[in-house]
């Protein structure tokens, strides 16, 4: 899938060993409100827990936003690929388009937490970003306690490049957040190196 047919084509469907990563529809809701009303597994989210009302007005958000022309948000659900069962939602959004900057996010229902979804989620999006989009550079945000999702970052090759302090107030208090990045020709260096060990 090359920028042009990113860009316009309604369905994304994006598929790794184990996963498939495809645009959210409304029959997703139910699966969606086991993980995004779980208070363990949105604590270090902005939003939730969230009511069935909250989902309704999310997949809507984002069934809009994914026919925008051209479409710079991808909302996708994280779907196993042997039982068809979405297991979370994921992202990745264009937030500055002349300089070709965009940001990842994922959750992850918590029956699945542990088995590597998450990194193999968060390396798709980068590969999606960098090959497909044709970004260069790419950001992540995680809050400092949230040790499990800092480590995928880090997994993928993100590098910690900022920790803001207090910067956002969210659900009653100030949070802080650490900034992780990766730039397209470090993402391609990993690569070679990789490709050369092999």
């Amino acid at each position: 899938m090359n920028k042009e047919r990113a860009r316009s084509r309604v369905a994304v469907a994006i598929r790794t060993e184990r996963l498939l990563l495809r645009d959210l529809v409304n029959n997703d809701r139910e699966a969606i409100h086991k993980y995004s009303s779980d208070p363990e597994v949105v604590q270090y989210m902005d939003w939730g827990p969230n009511t069935e009302k909250d989902d309704k007005e999310f997949l809507e958000r984002t069934i809009t936003a994914g026919k925008e022309s051209p479409r710079r948000n991808f909302t996708l659900a994280i779907v196993m690929k042997d039982t068809k069962r979405l297991i979370g939602s994921c992202g990745i959004h264009e937030s500055n388009p002349a300089d070709r900057e965009g940001w990842i996010g994922y959750c992850l229902n918590r029956q699945y937490w542990g088995r590597g979804f998450g990194t193999e989620t968060a390396r798709a999006l980068l590969d999606f970003g960098f090959d497909d989009l044709r970004l260069h550079r790419i950001f992540a945000t995680c809050v400092p306690a949230n040790t499990a999702s800092a480590h995928v970052l880090e997994k993928v090759g993100m590098r910690l490049e900022g920790h803001f302090r207090q910067h956002r107030w969210v659900k009653g208090k100030w949070r802080d957040s650490f900034l992780y990045a990766i730039l397209d020709d470090e993402r391609q260096h990993q690569e070679d190196s990789q490709e050369a060990s092999s």
